[in-house]
């Protein structure tokens, strides 16, 4: 796997992080720097175990069941999961939920926890098709905490400055960016298989 597959991954499945912290950033009186680490700390991390287990997930299921045509079949499981987080994102740039803005002194930790479960979810998947594609783990790891920390800390700047006008478009050049990263596998790695 190349590094603008890595890169499209990665950045399209942190735009779901910078979509969020616009939200927080755009009900905050002002942005309280040591509130914005302690959560981009957390949200890294999180991130971080996620995709890491996901990784090791479909490693482990490859090492126990080989199958035939494995490369061809990790790769084609890997593009239906782009394609899936693709779909559920440009699923919420439709629907482009309003959010209540009313403003709070912090950032509602239940709220954010709850998020970040979430978008944990969806970046073990990717962590999936990561192993599925053989991907360096470490270096994929590293693209995450780049792109982790930047999401977070620019969409609670973004939100606070502008507020939510631009959700929309975000989740769409998220799912952009991983059906991108859909088709480039299959052009690159599948169809020459076939």
């Amino acid at each position: 796997m190349n590094w603008i597959e890595n890169l499209l991954i990665v950045a399209g499945a942190s735009l779901d992080i910078f979509v969020y912290m616009e939200c927080q950033g755009s009900l905050v009186r002002r942005v309280n720097k040591k509130h914005l680490c302690g959560i981009c700390a957390f949200v890294t991390f999180s991130q971080l175990v996620a995709l890491f287990l996901g990784h090791c997930l479909s490693d482990a299921f490859c090492r126990r069941h080989p199958l035939p045509n494995e490369a061809v079949l990790g790769e084609l499981v890997a593009v239906a999961i782009f394609f899936c987080l693709g779909v559920r994102l440009m699923g919420k740039a439709i629907r482009n939920e309003q959010v209540e803005e009313r403003l709070e002194t912090k950032p509602d930790m239940h709220r954010l926890l709850l998020r970040t479960v979430i978008s944990s979810i969806y970046m073990a998947c990717a962590g999936i098709a990561f192993g599925f594609l053989h991907t360096n783990i470490v270096y994929a790891l590293l693209m995450l905490v780049v792109f982790t920390v930047v999401c977070t800390v620019s969409g609670m700047y973004v939100g606070y400055r502008f507020g939510i006008a631009n959700k929309s478009k975000v989740y769409t050049a998220g799912a952009l960016l991983l059906w991108g990263a859909g088709v480039e596998v299959l052009i690159r790695s599948v169809l020459p298989q076939m």
